[in-house]
């Protein structure tokens, strides 16, 4: 897909939690085509620490209003500026970059969608596309506490939702992979993003459950393009760039379970 370097208006900022920012950009111009669990690497201005792009999931497009939203979690000196933007301010974007996840090959299947904190993030603009080619997704969410869930409304409206909290403040308690839904369904397909120890448990579940599993791994990428390797992962096929021929990797190539 071509890449495209823009400058992006921001449209709005709301704050979901005491870390978590949803930031909705637009552009002058109709936005190009992104795929689910693509990402972009957004140029931090203000910051004398940050001298790198930080790269962000794209949460959700919304072509009709044409906006990119950009879930971010405030947790270093980049996004820590990002989360103080303010409408009308301009964020340059690199995008769309890397692969993302596979839409399921037909309506009569049965995908779950499992993300963790702000891994979230990929989930929503994929489970759009599932709904609008006729397919159900169920979403399995966890979090810390349920102040820490994001976006519940709005994956609601896409399709079911189940919850794990560590605390049990929300839903069920545990982890996403305890979870009992886990033992009453026949899941199809499953997608994941998250804290990398949740990924692994998902492949392990999905492994021994003989269901294809696609994670989107969030490994440091300072250049999105291939050329710093800096995000280097090892596979069965030898050792791939995540920003290039990830971040969505099936678990059948990633040595995780060996």
């Amino acid at each position: 897909m071509k890449k495209f370097a823009l400058d992006l208006t921001v449209k709005s900022l709301e704050h979901l939690s005491d870390k978590h920012v949803l930031i909705k950009l637009t552009h002058s111009a109709p936005l190009p085509q992104m795929l689910p669990g693509q990402f972009v690497e957004v140029r931090v201005d203000g910051s004398s620490t940050t001298f790198l792009r930080r790269p962000i999931s794209i949460n959700y497009v919304d072509y009709n209003l044409n906006e990119l939203w950009l879930l971010v979690a405030a947790i270093g000196d980049g996004t820590i500026q990002l989360s103080k933007l303010q409408a009308g301010d301009t964020l340059n974007c690199v995008l769309p970059l890397g692969n993302g996840f596979t839409l399921p090959k037909s309506v009569d299947e049965h995908p779950l969608l499992i993300g963790g904190g702000v891994g979230v993030a990929p989930l929503l603009y994929f489970g759009k596309q599932i709904k609008d080619m006729g397919c159900e997704p169920t979403f399995l969410l966890g979090a810390r506490t349920k102040n820490d869930l994001l976006e519940l409304d709005q994956f609601q409206e896409l399709g079911r939702v189940f919850i794990t909290t560590e605390d049990g403040s929300e839903g069920e308690k545990g982890f996403v992979t305890n979870h009992s839904i886990l033992q009453k369904e026949n899941f199809t397909r499953i997608s994941t993003c998250g804290p990398k120890p949740m990924m692994v448990s998902v492949a392990k579940y999905a492994t021994a459950a003989n269901i294809d599993c696609e994670v989107s791994l969030e490994s440091k990428m300072a250049c999105g393009l291939g050329a710093c390797l800096c995000c280097v992962e090892k596979t069965n096929e030898g050792h791939v760039c995540v920003c290039k021929e990830g971040p969505v990797l099936n678990i059948k190539k990633l040595l995780w379970l060996h």
